[in-house]
């Protein structure tokens, strides 16, 4: 490996999908020995781009080189004859199978497998970057980080020289995420090139090299990355100034809107995924709920729309104007909808939650509002003035509102999907994971929709994966580990570390 021929370099390279063009005469180049991010919106080609490099996909024109030298990747396999590894956002991992066991899977070998000199070369390559893992525990018995972290040394035991993260930190703590650069950073000592995706530009900033600017599939530029900051970079993909700043106001005339008592659920084997939660939501504020991944935050907010049943304690809503309380225990999810209580859940297949793929805008608008619709015929003027607000509002890509929104990116989905919760006028709005996966623009056009929500007295009840941003947007915030309340503190004069360590105990402070 040599520091001055390039690690990779990318020369003209177009993928189409039909008429939608993803990448366009791309031009790019990673070395040896450093860290490469890559900022762009969403639908931006990013992570197209970064399946050519790793052969899931094939360009069709262009040209790739690895070490000065044209190479044809069409495939995984090729890719790792050329030492390049992806490590993907969605683990591809079996939870039965140890990490050794995953780590050597589908490699080609003559005969029987040596499970334990695979075991003691995983220990070498751990020692040798740092890395915390047994070889011989299973998935299943993982947290988030361990199974990252196998991941990440199977294409290290595939001996790759360049490696490709997409998304790496979205479900870290800020310890782990701590961890993974500082293990990165003597990747790029060691000679490594790396290649990471990731919205969360204070990361880009810590941990890069250079900066490589993609905006609608073309190539803007690459920055060197002390000589750049957010706002440079944000006019970048966006191709215009954007105001990052969260605004966030005192909460005014905070009233009691959903109180959260002893609240305790289980899962269908009948362990504990909720234990003895007591909380307050008020209206005007924005609650954050921070945990690690897994920690109950989605059972929390399930159970409150009705979704997940309850085995001990209760939660009461407080009807705005009346004071008339609610126990919405005993209400069907329809029935909570139908006081105001909306949840807005950002799942990972946003698909799958809410939205009919191949249904346009309009349509899925109907779905939600018109449950009680008379005769064969539905009138299509009020969702479809909604469906054109949330377009026009949140700057939905889309051909038209008719368009199945399948052929949406993900990121513009999400849009379709919170600002349809949003138009729905609640009382208390539930948003979990709004900004999953969204660019920094769409980000913050969400933050400022929910701070609109709060200032017109909604209770808006927020979890999110940022902490930089929970703590930048909330008022209050819930710190929930393994189904426990870890502690309630005052977002702005709490500390990022303070939350993390609180995100990692067990118990009740």
């Amino acid at each position: 490996m040599s520091a001055k021929i390039p690690a990779i370099e990318l020369k003209n390279i177009t993928k189409t999908f039909g008429k939608v063009v993803a990448n366009k005469d791309v031009c790019l180049t990673v070395n040896y020995g450093e860290i490469l991010s890559i900022l762009g919106e969403n639908g931006s080609g990013k992570t197209t781009l970064m399946n050519m490099i790793s052969g899931i996909y094939y360009p069709d024109a262009g040209q790739i080189l690895v070490g000065g030298k044209e190479v044809i990747i069409a495939s995984p396999k090729d890719a790792f004859k050329y030492k390049i590894g992806m490590i993907h956002q969605h683990f591809k991992l079996v939870d039965v199978f140890t990490a050794t066991e995953n780590i050597i899977l589908g490699l080609e070998n003559q005969g029987r497998y040596d499970l334990k000199a695979a075991a003691e070369r995983v220990r070498e390559i751990s020692e040798q970057y740092g890395f915390e893992i047994d070889p011989n525990q299973k998935i299943y018995e993982m947290s988030v980080s361990q199974k990252q972290t196998v991941e990440i040394i199977k294409v290290l035991y595939r001996g790759a020289d360049i490696l490709i993260l997409d998304e790496p930190t979205a479900v870290l703590t800020p310890q782990e995420t701590a961890k993974l650069f500082t293990i990165l950073r003597k990747m790029k000592e060691d000679g490594k090139a790396i290649i990471i995706i990731t919205h969360k530009m204070h990361e880009v900033l810590s941990l890069s090299d250079k900066v490589a600017v993609l905006r609608k599939g073309e190539y803007i530029g690459t920055v060197n990355t002390a000589e750049t900051d957010e706002s440079q970079l944000t006019e970048m993909m966006v191709g215009k100034k954007v105001s990052l700043n969260i605004h966030r106001s005192e909460p005014k005339n905070p009233e009691e809107r959903l109180i959260v008592a002893h609240l305790q659920c289980e899962n269908r084997e009948g362990n504990k995924v909720l234990d003895d939660l007591c909380f307050t939501a008020y209206s005007g504020e924005i609650l954050g709920i921070a945990g690690i991944a897994g920690s109950g935050q989605r059972e929390l907010l399930e159970t409150i729309a009705g979704l997940h049943p309850i085995t001990y304690g209760g939660i009461q809503y407080i009807t705005p104007g009346s004071g008339i309380i609610e126990n919405l225990r005993d209400k069907t999810p329809l029935e909570i909808r139908n006081l105001g209580v909306r949840l807005s859940f950002v799942p990972e297949d946003r698909l799958g939650m809410g939205l009919v793929g191949n249904m346009g805008i309009t349509d899925n608008m109907m779905l939600r509002s018109y449950r009680m619709g008379k005769g064969l015929f539905l009138k299509k003027k009020e969702p479809e003035s909604l469906a054109d607000r949330i377009i026009e509002q949140l700057e939905v890509v889309t051909p038209g509102k008719a368009t199945p929104v399948r052929r949406l990116s993900g990121g513009n989905v999400q849009k379709v999907l919170v600002g349809r919760e949003i138009a729905a006028a609640p009382t208390v709005l539930m948003a979990a994971y709004p900004v999953r996966g969204l660019d920094i623009n769409s980000s913050y056009m969400i933050y400022n929709l929910l701070n609109e929500q709060k200032e017109k007295g909604v209770a808006v009840i927020f979890v999110g994966e940022d902490l930089d941003v929970l703590l930048e947007l909330c008022d209050r915030i819930v710190v929930v580990g393994q189904g426990r309340i870890t502690g309630i503190v005052d977002a702005r004069t709490t500390t990022k570390e303070e939350v993390g360590l609180l995100m990692t105990k067990g118990g009740r402070k």
